[in-house]
């Protein structure tokens, strides 16, 4: 390609909604246009990126043995309301209706539809397993959409289905998207970790999500370095503290805390670690006109993780946080200075297992101003309704299989594999005949790949003051010429032009800046855009049989000989 025949659109300066690095460097360097709130035109530069990311994704796909489809971008609601989701999805769920008064959805996601597909062509065992895809566009409703395409309402994603006759063939399909997931990762050229997720709902281990590592990625991950144990943060868990429980060793004690409502300002006052001090969060569940109060008891210094509390049995079916009248009536008190001693009513307690293994501790008395200091289970209060996992991991807590300590990175989801089991065949009535001729719901999985969020992660993972560094298997080019004066000298134009077909005829990616630009623009251009391999061309260098190289990482450019430039570029692109 020559720059004068493609399309360069670069920017100085990025629009003032672009918040995040991404974004503003994909609107600078010309990848992305802004169409309307969420929604963005891929420009011929963004494209290319977007065309590289599909060909590996299906490249993998297909050498893992999945079949490519595609599927309706505005789907039936009747397939919708099968499985309920139509009403259950809410607003992100664009629901739309055509000249008849028919209802139909602009699909977030496929499942329903390659379920219909499923019961109608799949009948026999025989066609199992059975893995498709699809490279689609889709749209959801994002309430609040921001940071370009890391959060655009419009996308692309490449979704796969997978369907198998039993749980067996189903865990054996969702390892080979597993494997097959990390290929494409790996082919990228992203630094990346695969972690443990949360299953929601559905239950089970089956979950993982691909993450993209960046300072400013959403996503909390813990993992060990010592050991291969990753999970996002909403599933991580650290080693389960060891016992025995501590003996007591204080007496019981009501302790004036003037104007200190927190665990951190109690710790301050009193002198205290904050790890001795326990934090009281009131929750409640409805079932029909009867309310039930819960009290949470965690260390000081933890969060509740919202998703580990939504397992607890009795939680399990949902909660709320507890209104301020409820509160009062069980406690007698307005919240911050609440405590499981003294309580006006009963409630259920769950205690998290670090405070289970507690002694000595130090919580609220239920009336303002004042705390209990030397709490112990058994003497001061009775043992704990619950114990369960309730908080988020910190940085330094030993790894669940204790090979290490965990550490806190963050990261941005890219991908993610589900075991689905029999969730939509079951709503959908999709069955296949087994060996004996009897009906049996398909076991299925599914597996997304962000692809057009999937740039916007590599920049904001790769990029400097100067603007995006692109992997060489995602760039837009993989190589540029910058030919300096070249319509002004023939020799500058006959060596570019050359370079130029070697590196074609080589099966390099190049492009060739033939605009007449000045040095510093052309040279801002590319190091915007981020195409990873430069050579410059110019009368000085020809004169003494060399050309520059640099590539977009290196300090400066390294002199070469010219009969040596496509060696050395190709020689830097195995690196």
């Amino acid at each position: 390609m020559k720059a004068s025949q493609f399309f360069v659109s670069t920017l100085k300066e990025a629009p003032a909604d672009a918040e995040i690095i991404s974004h503003q460097l994909m609107l600078r360097a010309g990848l992305i246009r802004k169409l309307g709130a969420g929604i963005y035109s891929y420009m011929p530069m963004g494209l290319r990126v977007i065309r590289k990311v599909e060909r590996i994704v299906r490249e993998e796909m297909n050498r893992a043995g999945a079949v490519e489809l595609t599927m309706p971008v505005v789907q039936p609601a009747e397939l919708w309301q099968e499985t309920q989701r139509f009403d259950k999805m809410g607003p992100e769920l664009l629901r739309i209706r055509d000249r008849h008064g028919r209802d139909f959805v602009v699909q977030p996601t496929s499942e329903e539809v390659i379920t219909d597909i499923a019961r109608q062509e799949l009948h026999s065992y025989k066609q199992l397993p059975r893995n498709f895809y699809q490279i689609q566009t889709k749209f959801r409703d994002e309430r609040r959409p921001r940071f370009g395409l890391m959060r655009g309402r419009e996308f692309i994603m490449k979704d796969a289905y997978s369907f198998d006759r039993d749980q067996a063939g189903a865990k054996a399909s969702y390892q080979a998207m597993a494997q097959a997931y990390r290929r494409i990762f790996d082919r990228f050229g992203l630094s990346y970790r695969a972690v443990a997720a949360d299953s929601g709902a559905i239950g089970g281990d089956l979950s993982e999500e691909f993450q993209v590592l960046a300072a400013t990625g959403e996503d909390a991950i813990a993992y060990c370095p010592q050991s291969d144990y990753a999970a996002n943060r909403e599933k991580a868990a650290a080693l389960a503290p060891a016992g025995p429980r501590g003996a007591a060793t204080q007496a019981l004690t009501r302790t004036a805390t003037p104007g200190s409502s927190t665990c951190a300002a109690v710790a301050e006052l009193l002198g205290v670690p904050l790890q001795t001090t326990v934090k009281s969060l009131v929750l409640a569940t409805d079932e029909g006109s009867k309310s039930q109060v819960w009290l949470l008891l965690l260390r000081g210094d933890h969060e509740m993780n919202e998703i580990k509390v939504a397992k607890v049995p009795g939680l399990d079916a949902g909660f709320r946080f507890a209104t301020r009248d409820e509160i009062e009536d069980h406690f007698g008190c307005p919240p911050g200075y609440l405590g499981p001693i003294g309580l006006k009513k009963p409630l259920r307690i769950v205690a998290d297992r670090e405070v289970a293994l507690m002694a000595d501790w130090i919580c609220g008395a239920n009336a303002p101003d004042f705390h209990i200091t030397g709490v112990n289970w058994g003497r001061d209060l009775p043992e704990p309704d619950a114990v369960a996992d309730l908080r988020n991991v910190l940085s330094g807590d030993r790894s669940p299989d204790g090979k290490g300590l965990l550490a806190i990175e963050r990261g941005i989801e890219v991908g993610h594999v589900f075991y689905l089991g029999t969730k939509y065949s079951q709503a959908m009535n999709a069955t296949f005949l087994d060996e004996n001729g009897k009906p049996r719901l398909f076991e299925m999985g599914c597996y997304g790949i962000g692809v057009t969020r999937l740039p916007a992660a590599a920049i904001e993972q790769n990029h400097d003051a100067r603007g995006i560094i692109w992997p060489d298997a995602i760039a837009p080019f993989t190589a540029v010429i910058c030919p300096i004066g070249m319509d002004r000298s023939a020799a500058v134009q006959a060596a570019a032009e050359k370079l130029y077909a070697d590196f074609l005829a080589a099966g390099v990616d190049v492009l060739l800046d033939d605009r007449g630009e000045r040095p510093g623009a052309m040279f801002a251009d590319w190091e915007l855009i981020g195409v990873p391999h430069r050579v410059v061309i110019s009368e000085r260098g020809l004169g003494g049989g060399q050309l520059e190289y640099q590539h977009r990482r290196d300090p400066a450019a390294t002199r070469v000989a010219c009969a040596d430039v496509l060696a050395h570029v190709k020689g830097r692109m195995a690196v």
